[in-house]
């Protein structure tokens, strides 16, 4: 390829005030050289233009493009050149605008287009047709493309694919299907340059080798310089006691709005949807300024809600949006010159990826206030802050053989135009994803869409692909290419009901299981407001405001946030070393308490409680290896317990440890431990343990509909009901289970239960390491602050005439004023909080 002058992009650079990173020279550099690769940088440093400026230069540097496309505006030909997939819907309209500023600053008359659930009929049909330079797309919506047979014609000028925020997607399923699409468009353009772009990445080679299987030429730019990330904590005031557990944080409010008002423009970060709805309600009470200066972002409000603050937010009209991960992704706001976190992100990346939606420009460090809400998250903050100063980040694990996913490509392609076996295998082969598919698996996922499977054979509506007498696997039935249109995708939604104003407009959506618990009069919370609901028809719940009072806020599932591991090692580590930080100082007295009742956990010993209240004799663990590890090693010793002595044994888990509950009294030693968190044996162990078919039966519902097993609600039909949904999979599941156990979905089921909801490799991971550290088993008189939390979780699940949060509010001032009496938790007063007390729990 010959020399591509970068001259008129560096006289745009100068024109307002900037020079080109090195980072971005040599994307362009890599880009005119026909290479593809994965660009590293941190958030707000430029990554659009270091992937866009190839592109452009290449446009610039033939004298006939200015002229060719003002002549060809008005014909068919094919015109698109940049597929720029974008994870989020709410991204592309952001991504878009800013693609298009270049082009005007450059005089190059490329036309913009999105092909987004949420884009103008006038965007999708310049993206179907072909008649728009560059379309920002979601993998979504580029599979429901593929389906179309005119497609490869339409891109038969595409000559790169950027891959926006690859982060988010390499360790899901709309990642596998964004592989399997791309390996259909390299199949189509051969030199097709394909680049990813990414701000927190811990595992680089292996994200650009999912992304660019077998590209040997691919680069990996990761030189831009750090861009600087600080951390500033609330801390609690001198002579405050601080709860031992609790996620809400409302107690802090005090201090929260008084650090708000120092800044003109906030987004004010909660982890979950529920605490986003209620610290919303909380500061609208005290909320001084104008009303419209308060916002509320989650991804369960209506699109109009949401793109209504994003562009107060860019416009500087709004002072504080309470969000969630909704805005984590890039969005450029470079009005917002402040963002707080409230409660542990709960990993590195998210710290970055938050802490960068302040300043978001080259340049500009990141700065987050962080909200603590109970008091061992004043040691996650601090551990945060040690590790990012280390370079510290989370690996994303990329799936694999995720046949559901296959399946439905299969049809996609089938419908787009069709495909003969031997080289579709070999295509499906070429992605990181499929590279292992046996010929077994790959024979059962063509019987699988050519007659749903040797049991599902007689019904006609799981028969989608027909194969040709020569051998071509095509779709022929429109029923069939309509259905499957509707269902492109992997991101499984049902069970949401549409909430709209009975006079007015939508609001967005709610579970299904929320509104079925609620009647006619009940009152909620919601979209910022009191609601009342009026009725529900047809899958949508109307709603008028309430005249009065307060209304329960909605849960949805899932919310919970699981720290990572390498967040939680860091945690242990700095527990055990203390060090001479604000967060660890405020945390002293809580730490000798606990010394005092047992002991500080330590990255070199294994720290074990067993004690007896009036609920059971308990075993508390503390490995320090996330929720779902913890879930898993739970679910093992209390199976091993069980098979020791009859006993009945309950469980809970939180990010720290785990807890057993035993009725039986446990006589626990050190010999008994290690046989118990013995690593050999555990996939039999928990296959006893756990009913595994019922876990696997809740997950073939997703899985099925990925593949296509259950089709959609049709546009202008009532949408079906969660209840139907889990009764069609539940019916689906029984029937393969009894007449064809051997059915690939059933296989994926079983697997994906091991894999991601047991995590059966993390789990001997963390008995590998127990069994290299001696066990400290300690029998404290009273519950420590450590097994304090883990106690209140316990409770969750018992039925009692008292609410959760009385009992564990009891409990907690018991506690407190025996143990915590002498020994306040001090801070420094000009970074002060209001007291937070234990009444701060969540109901």
């Amino acid at each position: 390829m010959p020399t591509v002058r970068v001259a008129p992009l560096v006289d745009w650079f100068r024109q307002h005030g900037w020079s080109p990173a090195p980072f971005q020279r040599a994307a362009w550099r890599a880009y005119a050289q026909g290479r593809s690769g994965l660009l590293v940088t941190p958030t707000g440093s430029g990554k659009t233009l270091a992937a866009l400026g190839g592109p452009l230069l290449q446009a610039l540097s033939d004298a006939k493009t200015t002229a060719e496309t003002r002549r060809k505006r008005g014909e068919k030909t094919p015109r698109t050149r940049i597929l720029w997939v974008t994870p989020l819907r709410a991204l592309a309209a952001d991504t878009a605008r800013a693609i298009q500023v270049p082009l005007a600053g450059l005089a190059l008359p490329w036309t913009v287009a999105m092909r987004t659930g949420d884009a103008s009929a006038r965007d999708r049909k310049l993206a179907r047709d072909g008649q728009a330079e560059v379309v920002v797309i979601t993998p979504e919506s580029l599979a429901l493309l593929l389906t179309y047979p005119e497609t490869r014609t339409r891109f038969s000028r595409l000559q790169a694919v950027v891959v926006d925020e690859w982060h988010e997607l390499l360790g899901n399923k709309r990642g596998v299907l964004l592989q399997l699409c791309l390996a259909r468009l390299r199949g189509w353009t051969p030199g097709l340059r394909v680049w990813g772009l990414s701000a927190t990445l811990g595992n680089l080679a292996e994200a650009a080798e999912v992304l660019l299987p077998g590209q040997q030429d691919a680069v990996i730019i990761n030189a831009a310089k750090p861009k600087r990330v600080t951390l500033e904590t609330l801390l609690p005031q001198e002579g405050s006691r601080f709860p031992w557990a609790g996620h809400l944080g409302l107690a802090q409010l005090a201090e929260v709005t008084r650090t708000l008002a120092k800044a003109k423009t906030t987004i004010l970060f909660t982890n979950t949807r529920s605490q986003a709805e209620l610290w919303h309600k909380a500061l609208s009470a005290t909320w001084l300024g104008d009303d419209a200066e308060l916002a509320l972002h989650h991804g369960s409000l209506d699109l109009g809600i949401r793109r209504a603050v994003e562009t107060g937010l860019r416009e500087g009209t709004i002072r504080c949006v309470v969000a969630t991960s909704s805005l984590d992704l890039g969005v450029d706001f470079p009005a917002v010159d402040q963002v707080i976190q409230l409660g542990s992100p709960k990993g590195l990346a998210r710290v970055l990826q938050r802490a960068g939606r302040a300043r978001h420009q080259p340049g500009q460090s990141g700065h987050l206030v962080c909200v603590p809400t109970h008091a061992l998250e004043l040691a996650e903050f601090a551990a945060a802050r040690v590790e990012l100063q280390r370079g510290g980040i989370e690996a994303r694990k990329p799936l694999r053989l995720s046949l559901d996913v296959l399946a439905q490509h299969l049809v996609t392609v089938a419908l787009g135009g069709g495909f003969q076996p031997g080289p579709m295998l070999a295509e499906v082969r070429s992605t990181h994803a499929f590279a292992n598919l046996d010929d077994d698996a790959w024979d059962q996922v063509l019987q699988f869409v050519v007659q749903g499977g040797r049991a599902l054979a007689s019904y006609p509506d799981f028969c989608r692909v027909v194969v040709e007498p020569d051998g071509t696997y095509r779709v022929t039935a429109r029923r069939i290419a309509y259905r499957h249109r509707l269902s492109v995708g992997t991101i499984t939604s049902d069970g949401a009901m549409q909430v709209k104003m009975l006079r007015g407009g939508t609001l967005g959506s709610l579970e299904e299981q929320f509104i079925a618990r609620l009647r006619p009069r009940d009152r909620f919370q919601f979209a910022g407001r009191t609601l009342e609901l009026a009725m529900v028809k047809d899958m949508t719940a109307y709603v008028r405001p309430a005249k009065r009072g307060t209304g329960v806020v909605p849960r949805w599932q899932g919310g919970r946030m699981p720290m990572s591991t390498e967040l939680g090692a860091a945690v242990l580590r700095i527990l055990d070393e203390g060090g001479n930080v604000p967060e660890m100082r405020a945390l002293q007295p809580l730490l000798e308490t606990q010394a005092r009742l047992s002991a500080v956990p330590s990255p070199t010993r294994l720290l074990l409680e067993v004690m007896k209240t009036r609920e059971g004799w308990h075993l508390f663990i503390y490995p320090f290896a996330g929720r779902q590890a913890h879930e898993a090693l739970a679910a093992l010793l209390a199976y091993r317990l069980t098979q020791r002595a009859p006993n009945t044994i309950g469980m809970a888990v939180n990010d720290y440890g785990l807890v057993l509950t035993a009725q039986a009294a446990l006589e626990i030693d050190t010999e008994l431990l290690r046989e118990l968190m013995e690593p050999a044996g555990i996939l039999d162990d928990l296959l006893q343990g756990i009913n595994l078919a019922e876990m696997a039966k809740r997950q073939f519902r997703d899985i099925a509909r990925v593949a296509g097993l259950l089709p959609p609600s049709l546009p202008g039909k009532a949408a079906r009901s969660l209840r139907h949904l889990q009764a069609s999979s539940g019916l689906l599941y029984d029937v393969l289970r009894q007449h064809d156990g051997g059915h690939v979905l059933l296989a994926q089921a079983r697997r994906e239960v091991m894999e991601q909801q047991l995590d059966v490799s993390d789990l001997r991971d963390v008995l590998l390491r127990i069994q290299t550290l001696p066990l400290d088993l300690q029998r404290p008189a009273s519950l420590t602050p450590l097994s304090f939390p883990l106690w209140a979780e316990m409770l969750r699940g018992q039925l009692s005439s008292e609410d959760w949060s009385t009992r564990v509010r009891r409990a907690a001032e018991k506690l407190e004023h025996k143990h915590v009496k002498t020994h306040r938790i001090r801070g420094q007063r000009n970074q002060a909080t209001t007291v937070a007390r234990s009444r701060d729990l969540p109901a």
